[in-house]
């Protein structure tokens, strides 16, 4: 009966407080982000508490973070969350002219620069009335824990060997190439390995603790380093830096093609052999069979093949 008692006390509006304040980790910022005032959602995080005989998220210097018992809760109410959205749009199944989904995508920048602004516009011209989050991939973000928690429905990338654990659909192959700029000396010379090692190279700031990027790791397997001289987390910034310098940027045709007629470079081939750079979407098996996921989903591959004909 005790049991019982407490579980009539829960609703889906009080889990989702508590994983908002939980994540944000801030009353203030929790109640941006649910669209409520701050006195409201004080009043829930006192209820939270109630239940749970624990202050859930204390003070800590001048932040907050949540207690154990806290942390604990995070992924399940997380899961509930999801849970709950799947129900009751599958059970209606998805239109997505009516419907007011929020799709949040995580995705890297080394892609086309062309591949996110097409989805939105394909999302929001489909489904007009849904919200769509797009998050950055950076050294601090963990995707893995992000689609476990159901934080972002897809991750979009390029992995020598994605995740066995999770889903993953191929959206395109593409090969390795060199960016530079039109005065490079390597234009006007061919270079072999030892001197394309030796250039100066900008790399991207990896995507996540402890990785390197597919042409480190590949170079790594070889037994070879390049000489990186230059970082930088903006990916869609790095064209402009190679056409005004002597460095190289070494990454998918595809992507190097949309800057050749827009700023002063040029596409050499490698003279190091790579493996095909491979693009996928990522999905966690929580939204696997979800319609709306679906959907979603259709829209990423729709868009990656449009851009693969152009």
């Amino acid at each position: 009966m005790r049991d019982q008692a407490l579980f009539d006390k829960i609703d889906l509006h009080l889990i989702r407080v508590l994983h908002t304040v939980l994540t944000e980790r801030s009353v203030s910022r929790a109640a941006i982000r649910l669209g409520m005032y701050q006195p409201a959602v004080s009043a829930a995080l006192k209820r939270l508490r109630d239940l749970a005989g624990d202050p859930l998220l204390v003070r800590s210097g001048a932040g907050m973070v949540p207690t154990d018992a806290g942390l604990r809760m995070v992924e399940p109410a997380a899961s509930i969350l999801r849970a709950a959205e799947v129900l009751f749009t599958d059970a209606r199944g998805f239109e997505p002219q009516s419907a007011r989904n929020t799709f949040r995508v995580a995705a890297s920048d080394y892609l086309d620069p062309l591949f996110l602004p097409q989805l939105v516009s394909q999302i929001k011209a489909q489904a007009p009335l849904c919200h769509v989050e797009i998050h950055p991939l950076s050294a601090e973000s963990d995707y893995q824990a992000h689609l476990a928690l159901g934080e972002v429905d897809v991750v979009i990338g390029n992995w020598l060997k994605p995740p066995d654990e999770l889903h993953m659909g191929r959206l395109f192959g593409d090969e390795v190439v060199c960016l530079v700029a039109n005065d490079h000396p390597a234009v006007r010379r061919k270079w072999d390995a030892a001197s394309w090692l030796a250039a100066e190279h900008i790399a991207p700031t990896p995507t996540h603790p402890g990785a390197k990027g597919v042409i480190d790791d590949h170079l790594d397997s070889l037994g070879l380093r390049r000489n990186i001289t230059a970082r930088c987390p903006h990916f869609g910034l790095i064209p402009a830096m190679v056409a005004s310098s002597l460095l190289v940027l070494t990454t998918g045709r595809q992507y190097c093609e949309r800057y050749v007629e827009r700023l002063p470079v040029k596409i050499l081939d490698c003279p190091i052999e790579f493996p095909r750079l491979m693009y996928y979407q990522l999905w966690h098996e929580r939204t696997h069979a979800s319609n709306s996921a679906k959907w979603l989903r259709d829209r990423v591959k729709a868009v990656a093949a449009a851009l693969r004909k152009e």
